[in-house]
């Protein structure tokens, strides 16, 4: 921009004196001559409200749940990584409505396309762009919505901030929303597992009262195919009837259960996550806690380790036979000071039962009347099953944006391998 000059009287320089020769009359009157640029703010830059997760492996998901369609932005993808629209198909696959009894009859089948950052089988580096369309949306099941708001959804908190919404389907706060999130952690999941060996599980533990028992699953075993051999998600065939039994009991009465989900990763490099503000527990948190209908989020021992003392609690150190530092017990949760410590991560996620049942509730009008409403659609009577490829996904970004930064920070240089290990070593089978 052009530079504007400016003249003004020095301090408290007066009009020159016509009695002074004009010599005199410049020294009376000095000037001073500034140049200056038209002052400019710098730009408070904030970051997409609410869409976007992750610093270095950056994901924006998009759309609504009745609208055109749902997907993703996957920016920060390295390069080279080979990917097919299959790779992210299976993990759609396990989170699409309509799957059995025990989820929303929705008819879906959530085909994905990609539309950018895939060239010839690899990924390019650029962003890649996923989209599912939506194929069996009915407006007319959010004539209600429209109306009066349903109890304990999203529904007045959105017109309380926005004011205005989506009304068909919820919008942005649907579970359909997270698509976008199963997609790019499908990837993410791809790259965890080329390059570190690291495997991220999730199982159905626990629906209403019924509770997997500790030690009932062995983490260092489980598989991906035992806990998907039955519509809930729970590895163990007699809970898993149990828990069936159960969601039954609630959906032919239009009523619904809540449920836990368990979470755990094997191989996780150590030395992910950091200090203070930034402790990979607390990413974790964030992660699935921003996950539909999730209420509550433990690590490790989680709260029941309040009920220990110290000398019960503590995980004793021990060099196994590879010669590496290892813990005795797991009660930490595979994190220790915020930083992986290569033992198994295991976390629980706890969701509430959901809000939309088939059963009359009060509620108020955007007008503020008080009336009671009989909530239409298609609904999943418990979300558990349907939640377990959500939370791996989240999971799983979080674990590749700490990887990406650790690379960054910790390993760009010679490691000291007298303490550190490189990142792409995995546990010793």
């Amino acid at each position: 921009m052009a530079s504007s000059i400016i003249c003004k009287p020095f301090l408290r320089a007066t009009k020159p004196n016509s009695s002074l020769s004009p010599d005199l009359q410049r020294l009376h009157f000095f000037s001073l001559r500034i140049s200056s640029k038209p002052r400019t703010h710098k730009k408070l830059q904030i970051q997409a409200a609410g869409s976007t997760f992750g610093n270095y492996f950056r994901v924006t998901t998009f759309g609504e749940s009745n609208g055109g369609g749902v997907g993703c932005i996957v920016d920060g993808c390295p390069p080279r990584i080979p990917l097919s629209e299959a790779d992210l198909q299976g993990d759609l696959d396990r989170r699409r409505p309509g799957q059995s009894r025990v989820t929303t009859p929705r008819k879906e089948t959530d085909t994905c396309r990609i539309y950018s950052g895939v060239s010839e089988g690899v990924t390019t580096g650029t962003p890649i762009h996923v989209l599912v369309p939506n194929t069996d949306h009915r407006e007319q099941d959010y004539k209600e919505m429209s109306i009066a708001y349903r109890p304990s959804h999203a529904d007045a908190t959105y017109d309380m901030k926005y004011g205005v919404r989506a009304v068909q389907g919820g919008g942005r706060s649907s579970a359909r929303e997270t698509i976008g999130r199963v997609a790019s952690g499908a990837i993410a999941k791809k790259i965890l597992k080329q390059f570190s060996g690291t495997e991220v599980l999730a199982y159905v533990s626990q629906v209403q009262q019924v509770l997997l028992p500790d030690g009932s699953v062995d983490h260092d075993t489980v598989t991906l195919d035992q806990i998907e051999s039955n519509i809930v998600r729970c590895p163990n065939p007699e809970y898993a009837e149990k828990m069936i039994a159960a969601i039954d009991a609630v959906r032919i009465r239009g009523d619904s259960v809540g449920g836990v989900v368990t979470c755990i990763v094997r191989n996780a490099p150590r030395g992910l996550g950091s200090p203070v503000f930034d402790k990979l527990e607390a990413e974790l948190a964030k992660a699935v806690m921003s996950v539909p209908a999730s209420k509550g989020f433990e690590l490790g021992s989680g709260f029941s380790g309040a009920f220990l003392t110290g000398s019960e609690h503590n995980d004793e150190f021990y060099t196994d036979e590879h010669g590496r530092v290892r813990t005795r017990t797991n009660r930490s949760g595979g994190i220790q000071g915020g930083i992986s410590n290569g033992e198994i991560i295991n976390m629980r996620v706890a969701f509430k039962p959901t809000p939309a049942i088939s059963r009359k509730q009060r509620t108020v009008t955007r007008e503020k009347k008080e009336i009671e409403l009989l909530v239409h659609g298609r609904h999943d009577p418990c979300v558990a099953p349907r939640a377990v490829p959500v939370v791996e996904a989240m999971v799983a970004l979080v674990l590749v944006d700490q990887l990406m930064a650790q690379y960054a920070q910790c390993n760009l240089f010679p490691i000291n391998a007298e303490l550190q290990e490189p990142l792409s070593l995995g546990f010793p089978n």
